[in-house]
């Protein structure tokens, strides 16, 4: 039995923009293969979504949506892609999520409840209490299952992208054009590695979270499409810029659950252990400035304090707070808190990756035939910080236009027969778990200390020399392995460990998510 496998759309990851991608690609007569190393429609940072996708609220325009989300990013925006996620983004939630997958956001009536979060001038945010993303999940996954169209493959792991200069046994292909021709891919139940072409192939991978210490991110978002962009030669740009959510639940038992920022735009307050409010003392914005202000000022409090974590308090809200946060109402019960009565512990997370794998306004990257949507790309809309819950949006919107771009593009015949099948090591070994763990607690604690939310100039070389020489260990150590999920995963952390890091190096102006202190200023 070939080990080959043969689609016009190879989609790789399970979240709203592959999943998107993937439906409306199929909608348009292609025939789609979609990879996920997950089970179904839950392991992807999509479905973990609380706060909700913006649309436009009643007094709202795309003309104030621009504003808003430029002065986010403060102002290194693509504006191009800014228009293209203002104007068009609100139109496809209503036509794909409200109409056609008929997603139920929340009403009062006929009309629909608009939530407003940091940053943004008007309400504007669409929700379906705290579990926005599960109900987006849920309504798309069926749609993707119900689709001819569309072959789910669960439980794969991408191992790298293939290209005609990288992989062709033909010698002669090295002096073409680099395109991508699909992925190698391993059955994760089976233990093999299969050839996935495709004429398009789209990354949609998530983000990187896990290679930090303390993230709200799922298990599976330890970098894995910008590494295999990486490999393949394709441009990544910005990926200094981590935003750290200023609130994750604080408890051993909670493994970064994220406390919403739909909380504190509905008026929940910080303070310190003792009770006392303090982030007026960094703001005038208090609760409702950007991200990376507000996780730093709680940084800077819990240092100068000495505390390990500050309270979000929901007392003073005139909600009802089990019906408008009942997700975090029931998470925070299961682990003792009542939040309608106590104040929630909370510290600062990893939580979206602003930069990833450069594409244009139809998703395209550097490397033809290659495609990212969602987080692993960086369109360039969130500039230096990401305006919240824009990051579902984008991920609806370049999913939406990467599928209508590939309809409207001739492919000469591919190289396909020159790909010879994934060549096993000679002498592999089993990988032994002890070395992954290890490996990833080092990789997790040298980014949370060194190139975490408050960087310096000391602290990243010494993270540089420590994962440059992690990464020849891991290498060494990937290529006698038999391969298998988890060192796939650790090799493509190590090397997107290192890929944020040198751009941090590279990056020493202070703006947005990316923070940059001068030695004699450290803390």
């Amino acid at each position: 039995m070939s080990d080959a496998l043969y689609y016009d759309v190879l989609v790789i990851g399970s979240g709203i923009a592959g999943g998107t991608l993937a439906w409306r690609a199929a909608q348009l007569g292609f025939k789609v293969a979609l990879v996920t190393r997950g089970k179904g429609e839950r392991e992807n940072n999509t479905y973990h979504a609380q706060g909700g996708i913006v649309a436009l609220g009643e007094d709202d325009s795309p003309e104030l949506l621009y504003q808003d989300i430029m002065r986010a990013g403060a102002g290194i925006n693509n504006p191009e892609a800014v228009q293209v996620i203002s104007t068009e983004g609100p139109k496809i939630v209503e036509e794909f999520l409200v109409k056609t997958l008929k997603v139920p956001f929340a009403r009062e009536g006929e009309k629909f409840l608009y939530g407003r979060e940091a940053a943004h001038s008007r309400r504007r945010i669409l929700f379906v209490g705290d579990r926005t993303g599960k109900a987006i999940m849920e309504a798309l996954w069926k749609a993707l299952d119900n689709s001819p169209n569309i072959d789910i493959f669960t439980h794969h792991t991408a191992v790298d992208l293939i290209t005609n200069t990288h992989h062709a046994e033909d010698p002669l292909e090295a002096y073409k054009k680099p395109r991508s021709l699909g992925a190698y891919v391993l059955d994760n139940r089976i233990g093999k590695v299969k050839r996935f072409f495709a004429k398009f192939t789209a990354l949609a991978t998530g983000g990187l979270g896990r290679i930090y210490l303390h993230t709200s991110n799922p298990e599976g978002a330890r970098g894995d499409g910008y590494a295999m962009a990486s490999r393949a030669g394709a441009r990544l740009l910005h990926m200094e810029f981590i935003q750290f959510h200023p609130t994750s639940l604080f408890h051993r038992d909670a493994d970064g659950f994220l406390i919403s920022e739909a909380v504190r735009g509905e008026g929940a307050k910080l303070l310190t252990r003792d009770g006392q409010p303090f982030l007026q003392k960094y703001t005038p914005q208090g609760e409702l400035a950007p991200r990376d202000v507000v996780a730093r000022a709680i940084y800077e409090e819990l240092h100068r304090r000495g505390d390990n974590y500050v309270l979000l308090d929901l007392s003073s809200l005139k909600i009802n707070i089990p019906e408008r946060f009942p997700e975090i109402y029931r998470k925070c019960r299961e682990l003792g808190i009542d939040i309608t009565r106590q104040p929630i512990p909370v510290v600062p997370a990893a939580h979206y990756s602003i930069g990833g794998v450069l594409v244009d306004t139809r998703g395209r990257t550097s490397l033809d035939g290659l495609y990212a949507v969602g987080e692993v790309s960086c369109t360039g809309v969130h500039g230096a910080n990401r305006l919240a819950s824009t990051s579902l949006l984008e991920g609806l919107t370049w999913g939406w236009r990467a599928a209508e771009d590939m309809a409207n593009l001739q492919v000469e015949e591919l190289p396909f027969h020159k790909i010879p099948p994934w060549k096993r090591p000679k002498n592999e070994m089993e990988v032994d778990p002890a070395l992954i763990v290890q490996d990833w607690v080092f990789i997790k604690h040298t980014m949370w200390n060194y190139a975490g939310i408050i960087r310096t100039e000391r602290r990243l070389q010494r993270a540089i020399s420590d994962l440059r020489y992690l990464y020849h260990r891991i290498e060494s150590f990937y290529r006698t392995a038999r391969v298998n999920d988890a060192i796939i995963g650790l090799r493509n952390g190590i090397i997107v460990a290192q890929e944020v890091v040198k751009a941090a190096l590279m990056n020493r102006r202070s703006i947005g998510a990316h923070y940059w202190r001068e030695e004699n200023g450290e803390i």
